[in-house]
């Protein structure tokens, strides 16, 4: 049975969309089949892998809005062993349509269902927002990794992030678990970056994984030319960086967890402690 785990952070600019490819293409090249689901309709997940979003005739609408099978829309990517289901502009408006839906919570997760044999894990990259698309992405996963940008606000926005999750756990997904944390943009030369990285780890209640994503510009560069790190500059040091975290996930198990309520007071204590 597949892994199935949503990349989640509300706030944007954090590493979500980078992380989700480039750890989905690092697992594909450890061997594992990886589908990589693109919830957002900005389509960066999609681009980002190399295809043209103005060329997808069926995407993720399609199976949320009018119950496509999720197999139907899936594409081969240029990385062996890693497909995508991709997104589209038309996505935008499916929070909209999916409003007098029955169980719309979970028309992902109905749609995941039956291919969950045919792969080892499914990435699902959220959109940067705590809306119904994001919601259903969450409840489609059993896991949740959170990228956390190594500076001040991004810790205050993971505060909000784990009481919507604590949500999420007592009504609509008892089994979802929070795999861990990873750094992401992280400048060793910065003092708040050192001062946030050294708050995480000492404060976050889940596992923080020792990978931390470097600031790197070939990981900037990556997007443009529609390839994920692990094939635009496979001796960067974020595709190593991205190697490590697959290997990490590879490894890890979702941890006993504590008290969501808990979870976000030690984080909300964190920010109002946070200093350089």
């Amino acid at each position: 049975m597949a892994r199935i785990i949503s990349i989640v952070n509300q706030k944007g600019g954090v590493g979500k969309t980078t992380t989700a490819i480039n750890l989905a293409s690092s697992l594909a090249k450890e061997g594992k089949r990886v589908l990589l689901i693109d919830m957002d309709a900005q389509g960066n997940a999609t681009s980002g892998i190399g295809i043209d979003t103005q060329q997808v005739e069926r995407s993720l609408y399609n199976v949320l809005v009018h119950g496509t099978p999720l197999e139907d829309i899936i594409l081969l990517t240029q990385v062996e062993r890693l497909d995508i289901a991709p997104s589209h502009v038309d996505l935008a408006g499916a929070a909209v349509e999916l409003v007098p839906i029955d169980r719309r919570e979970f028309r992902l997760r109905e749609a995941i269902a039956a291919l969950t044999v045919a792969y080892d894990f499914i990435l699902i990259d959220c959109p940067p927002s705590l809306g119904l698309l994001t919601i259903n992405g969450i409840v489609g996963s059993n896991e949740v990794l959170i990228p956390v940008q190594t500076e001040y606000y991004a810790l205050e926005g993971l505060g909000q992030l784990l009481r919507t999750l604590e949500l999420i756990q007592q009504h609509l997904q008892p089994q979802l678990s929070i795999v861990g944390a990873v750094l992401t943009m992280f400048d060793k030369r910065n003092r708040l970056s050192d001062a946030v990285f050294r708050d995480i780890y000492q404060h976050f209640p889940y596992t923080v994984f020792r990978s931390v994503i470097p600031r790197n510009v070939r990981l900037a560069e990556a997007p443009s030319y529609g390839k994920p790190i692990s094939e635009y500059d496979p001796f960067s040091k974020g595709a190593r960086a991205y190697m490590k975290l697959a290997r990490e996930i590879i490894l890890s198990t979702p941890p006993q967890q504590p008290s969501p309520q808990q979870s976000s007071d030690s984080i909300l204590n964190t920010t109002n402690n946070t200093t350089i």
